[in-house]
């Protein structure tokens, strides 16, 4: 589980594609103590989870390596991942951890396209799309999860919806670079799935 508080901006470093193009082998440079990096550990990328398979250090930089599999390609922004693409990176949250976000799985549910960007002062207005399957999972002053990050849900109309980014996340994410006509991967908020289950059910 995450909590949707982005603690680094890696980078990947190499791109390997393995298994006919199926699986992607990333090596990732951070910031983090590579000594606190188990193999099989948990690390949300751009707010995909991905399990570390290897890890080390070189040129006083840590690396760490995740596979991403066919679904997450398929799913996720992943596919479009490249030599240098900057990620959001969060370390699973621990026992006794600030909950300073929301619950966060790091499964991405979809992709959202960026509409529009609006420079505000000391702010970013973004205005976003998805489908509809998953706009029905998104409110006014709801948690929403982009690219890793949580955010505060501005205002919903219809498959599009708005958040508004301060400073401080504009600085210590990549939601700096974003502009109209990228793509970001979507989480849904896991209490918004499971209360439009219970109304489905009733």
């Amino acid at each position: 589980m995450f909590t949707g508080i982005v603690t680094d901006i890696g980078e990947i470093i190499s791109f390997k594609p393995v298994a006919q193009g199926q699986l992607h082998r990333l090596r990732i440079a951070c910031s983090y103590d590579q000594t606190t990096i188990a193999d099989g550990a948990s690390i949300a990328n751009n707010g995909v989870c991905l399990t570390v398979v290897a890890s080390g250090v070189a040129d006083g930089k840590t690396w760490f390596d995740v596979d991403a599999a066919a679904e997450t390609l398929a799913l996720t922004t992943a596919k479009h991942w490249k030599l240098g693409t900057k990620l959001n990176l969060e370390r699973a949250l621990k026992i006794g951890d600030e909950l300073g976000g929301h619950i966060v799985a790091g499964h991405a549910d979809g992709i959202a396209t960026i509409m529009s960007r609006e420079d505000l002062p000391d702010m970013a207005r973004f205005e976003l799309s998805t489908t509809r399957e998953l706009a029905r999972f998104i409110a006014t002053k709801g948690s929403i999860t982009l690219d890793g990050v949580s955010l505060t849900v501005n205002s919903v109309e219809d498959t599009t919806f708005s958040v508004l980014i301060i400073p401080h996340t504009l600085e210590v994410t990549t939601i700096g670079g974003w502009k109209a006509g990228s793509e970001v991967n979507i989480e849904v908020d896991l209490m918004a799935r499971y209360a439009a289950r219970l109304t489905e059910m009733n």
